[in-house]
C-alpha cells in the first residue's frame, strides 16, 4: 500500500462502537470491511486502495465515500504531485465494536466470505465450554490482551483475526 506513516496512526485513534444508522448501512458491504482493514495499517490513496483490493477506482471511491460520510474514514493528508493532489485516507478508529444484532451478522458475513476464499489453511475453531462468570471475565481480558498485543510485521502478509466470547442461545 502506498503512503507515508500516518500522522495520527490508528493505534492513537479512539475505539468506536457502531451506533448510528449511517454506520450500520456503511458496514453492510464486504468491500467496505476490506477497505477498513486495509486502512488499519497506514493512510492510503484511492488508487492504492483499489490496487490492493483488486477493484476499480470507481468502486473504491464509491465505498470510501460511504465510509467517510459515516465517520469511519477521514482524510489524513494531501500531497501535491505533478499538477494534481493525492489524498491519503485513514481509518477513524483503532478498534470497531459491534453491539449484538444486525451489525454483528454483517461483520461475521464479511469475515465468512474472507475465510471461505482463503486458499491457505484458515483456522476457525468453535467450541462450547462451561465457565464461571469469573472465568469468562478472565478469558475475555486474556483474549483482548492477546489481540491488542499483536504487532504488525511491516511488509509481511496480512491476516485477519476474529476473537469472540459469547453465550449461545441468549436472547434468541
Amino acid at each position: 500500500m502506498d503512503g507515508p506513516e500516518s500522522t495520527a496512526a490508528p493505534e492513537n485513534a479512539p475505539d468506536l462502537t457502531v451506533s448510528t444508522p449511517q454506520q450500520y448501512r456503511a458496514l453492510g458491504h464486504p468491500v467496505r470491511h476490506r477497505l477498513l482493514f486495509a486502512l488499519g495499517q497506514r493512510p492510503a490513496t484511492l488508487s492504492g486502495l483499489a490496487a490492493e483490493l483488486g477493484i476499480s477506482k470507481g468502486s473504491a471511491g464509491h465505498h470510501l465515500k460511504i465510509l467517510r460520510e459515516a465517520g469511519l474514514v477521514n482524510l489524513d493528508h494531501e500531497r501535491r504531485v505533478r499538477g494534481g493532489t493525492e489524498q491519503y485516507f485513514k481509518r477513524a478508529f483503532r478498534k470497531l465494536h459491534y453491539e449484538a444484532g444486525e451489525a454483528t451478522k454483517v461483520a461475521l458475513a464479511a469475515v465468512a466470505e474472507d475465510v471461505i476464499s482463503d486458499d491457505a489453511d484458515p483456522l476457525l475453531t468453535l467450541r462450547g465450554v462451561r465457565l464461571t462468570e469469573a472465568q469468562a471475565a478472565h478469558l475475555r481480558r486474556t483474549l483482548e490482551s492477546l489481540v491488542d498485543g499483536l504487532e504488525d510485521a511491516e511488509g509481511e502478509a496480512r491476516y485477519g483475526v476474529v476473537v469472540g466470547l459469547y453465550r449461545p442461545g441468549q436472547g434468541a
